[in-house]
């Protein structure tokens, strides 16, 4: 059973952003695998009760480096392809699953849709982390009930994202660009 909790997660995915920046994002996803085998950590950050929505488990203010709880009810649709803009994110689950899809763009940046493609597509389990680059364009789904946390560079609330409409978009399969 593992006893690795919260304030040793923080001090060690604060040092590794300070020293490595985003190329440490794969050792903060590695930490967030070994948080989530906490069964401790997950029933005092987690319960059935809990409505849809998000929480600050920590920030620090020297990296701006957030640590969320989120609680996702089961969606009826897929969210829309966005990035985070600027920064970088590391999702893991503790509970459900996600289904991410990462998708990548095919025409300008300045034109004035967006052509996406699908890029990769995969099932995020419980106790499974990733890792998103900042830029990185992706949507999830959760068909069940998922309590997810989510390392941020930053508050995305205050950032500037993108998200992608798929009614003046295009999304693209992976048989319409191989085609």
């Amino acid at each position: 059973m593992s006893t690795y909790g919260l304030t040793e997660f923080a001090a060690e995915i604060n040092a590794i952003v300070k020293d490595e920046g985003q190329a440490g994002l794969p050792r903060v996803a590695e930490k967030l695998k070994q948080l989530l085998a906490n069964p401790a950590f997950v029933s005092a950050t987690f319960d059935e009760d809990m409505p849809p929505g998000k929480r600050v488990l920590h920030h620090d203010p020297q990296t701006d480096v957030y640590v969320l709880a989120h609680v996702h009810h089961p969606s009826a649709k897929p969210g829309l392809p966005h990035s985070h803009g600027t920064s970088w994110a590391v999702y893991g689950n503790a509970k459900g699953a996600t289904e991410m899809t990462i998708w990548q763009r095919v025409n300008l940046e300045t034109d004035d849709h967006a052509e996406l493609t699908i890029a990769d597509k995969y099932v995020l389990g419980e106790g499974q982390a990733r890792c998103y680059s900042s830029g990185a364009i992706h949507s999830t789904n959760q068909p069940g009930k998922a309590w997810v946390i989510r390392v941020t560079g930053t508050d995305l609330d205050v950032l500037p994202r993108y998200r992608f409409n798929r009614s003046t978009d295009k999304m693209l399969g992976v048989s319409e660009v191989t085609a």
